[in-house]
């Protein structure tokens, strides 16, 4: 199983556009996978779920936009849920992950508990893969970046030719730079990123054209 590469599929969500990632792999008949970021308005998520046994979902943080489908595709799968500790209880809290802030594009959103915590280079064992967990705050605090191989699921820290805002509650700007410069600028320059918001880039791609890391 571990030789088997994982496919990423796209699904952009809501009325923030945020894009939700299931990986996936085929094990024998049987196909296996996971979410990462499942945004509001999760419909075509949940119906290309159906039939596939999935093992977690992971946030790379805890923002409305990026966990409004949580709670309907966990009950869905019946899978756990992962996230950084420091935002455990924006989950249930709708004024810490910004729902009640923007209430012209959502009501108030919370969701049960996870069942896991998230912390700095913790290695997730998912789909039959080996995902090494970066603590990568600054747009929030608990941001993290997801990273296998080639590739990097980075959340709203880096973007193509952009950063993350970090005008939020939590969110820090020096922080926000540190953890793009030191932990994802040093990674392979052909390392694929697929960001929250967005089309994806690379980490070469951005060393030498993203304008606000220069």
């Amino acid at each position: 199983m571990s030789g088997a590469t994982f496919k990423v599929e796209t699904f952009t969500l809501g009325p923030l556009q945020t894009n939700a990632y299931l990986l996936t792999v085929q094990d024998g008949e049987e196909e296996r996978g996971f979410v990462i970021d499942p945004g509001m308005n999760p419909r075509r998520l949940l119906e290309r779920i159906q039939g596939l046994k999935l093992e977690a979902i992971v946030l790379t943080h805890a923002h409305f936009d990026h966990m409004g489908g949580v709670d309907e595709v966990r009950k869905a799968a019946g899978c756990p849920v992962y996230i950084h500790d420091l935002e455990a209880d924006w989950l249930t809290d709708p004024r810490k992950n910004g729902s009640m802030r923007w209430q012209d594009v959502t009501p108030p959103l919370s969701t049960d508990a996870a069942e896991y915590a998230l912390d700095e280079g913790q290695q997730l064992e998912l789909i039959g893969h080996t995902f090494r967990v970066m603590h990568t705050p600054g747009h929030s605090p608990g941001s993290v970046s997801l990273l296998c191989g080639g590739h990097l699921f980075s959340g709203d820290v880096l973007f193509r030719q952009s950063v993350g805002r970090t005008d939020l509650p939590g969110g820090k700007e020096r922080d926000l730079y540190d953890s793009i410069r030191n932990k994802l600028y040093v990674l392979d320059p052909e390392t694929t990123v697929y960001p929250g918001h967005g089309g994806r880039t690379t980490i070469g791609f951005e060393k030498a054209n993203n304008p606000y890391t220069a």
